[in-house]
């Protein structure tokens, strides 16, 4: 993402989306109400009353749809805000959706930025210049290849090894099944990439060097007692071992739920609860606040991030896309590491 201008004076940011991932800050942010410009398709004007067997071609203007309603598909990664058209050259008053992907810009108009949306386009903008990364998590049998986004973790495709009977050699077999993995590996595998191999046994070694010898690098490997996605959500969950994952926002994000569920389940440095969290920021006692991003949405909680922040604490939103977020959801959606124990 890219911060293009701000009008304080207006109470407008102006932003491009240049990733996937751009587009589920841009819905951590919205909200009804807020006037969002943009280019856009629509019929001219003058075409309304005509039979629809006459209908003019959809042109191109730029409007400013006051939004009423939000909505974000994961499945092909694009944002609807549906609204009336309060600014533009025709069709004041009506309705209008405006669809946004990577690559298209706008201008959000609010009435009241929140400091913690502000945070979150900022937060876009350092994101952006961390590369995603690529799991293959396999066995012998099968492969899983998933990828890590900002808002979560996504599988993509999957690889039987389809094991021949014993008139064929291991080798071909191997060679057979590492191939179709690459296949499926190369258009996902942007330069500088990293690619995680995990799993049990030795069959990510093997396919290790079968990717180095197709010139990929940063290949990174880690042993996992299971294969599939659940190999990956252990592997986010147990420490992560390489740096490159704690580096990624959602890495961070499951360690940290996973460090506040374990101080939950032993009574330790952990609270949770607006009543209990609420105090213990203003005790200067919270390490770390983790809020849900679907709660940071619906609830205006720039109070308690202040008190926070204010005594030199850390603020995380989480996503809920993945499996921790889930986990944090079913405490409210917020929770906190303190510092140390109170009574």
């Amino acid at each position: 993402m890219r911060i293009l201008g701000r009008d304080a004076g207006a109470g407008s940011i102006s932003i491009m989306l240049e990733a996937d991932e751009d587009i589920w800050h841009l819905f951590n942010v919205l909200e009804g109400g807020d006037l969002v410009t943009a280019s856009t398709t629509r019929r001219e004007e003058k075409a309304a009353d005509k039979l629809r067997a006459e209908r003019a071609e959809k042109k191109r203007m730029t409007l400013g749809v006051r939004a009423e309603k939000i909505e974000f598909s994961e499945e092909d990664v694009r944002l609807r805000v549906l609204g009336t058209i309060e600014e533009g050259p025709q069709d004041i008053g009506q309705h209008h959706t405006l669809v946004f992907e990577a690559g298209e810009g706008l201008a959000i108009t609010k009435d009241r930025w929140r400091a913690s949306q502000v945070d979150r386009l900022e937060r876009a903008v350092r994101e952006s210049r961390r590369p995603r990364i690529l799991f293959v998590s396999l066995d012998q049998d099968d492969a899983v290849i998933a990828v890590l986004r900002q808002f979560g973790l996504k599988e993509v495709a999957s690889v039987r090894s389809m094991r021949p009977g014993k008139q064929y050699e291991e080798r071909h077999r191997e060679d057979s099944y590492h191939r179709e993995i690459i296949e499926k590996v190369a258009p996902l595998a942007a330069e500088g990439m990293p690619i995680v191999l995990l799993g049990p046994g030795f069959e990510k070694e093997s396919l290790a060097e079968s990717l180095r010898k197709e010139g990929y690098k940063g290949v990174h490997l880690h042993h996992t007692g299971q294969s599939g996605m659940a190999g990956v959500n252990e592997l986010m969950k147990t420490g992560m071992g390489a740096a490159v994952l704690r580096e990624s926002s959602v890495g961070a994000e499951m360690e940290a739920v996973e460090r506040l569920m374990s101080e939950i389940g032993r009574d330790g440095l952990a609270a949770y609860g607006p009543k209990e969290i609420a105090s213990a920021a203003e005790d200067g006692a919270v390490e770390t606040l983790l809020i849900l991003d679907s709660l940071l949405r619906a609830q205006d909680m720039d109070d308690v991030i202040r008190e926070v922040e204010s005594r030199q604490g850390g603020v995380m939103v989480v996503s809920g896309q993945h499996d921790s977020g889930k986990a944090l959801a079913a405490l409210g959606g917020m929770g906190a590491l303190l510092r140390y124990k109170r009574e």
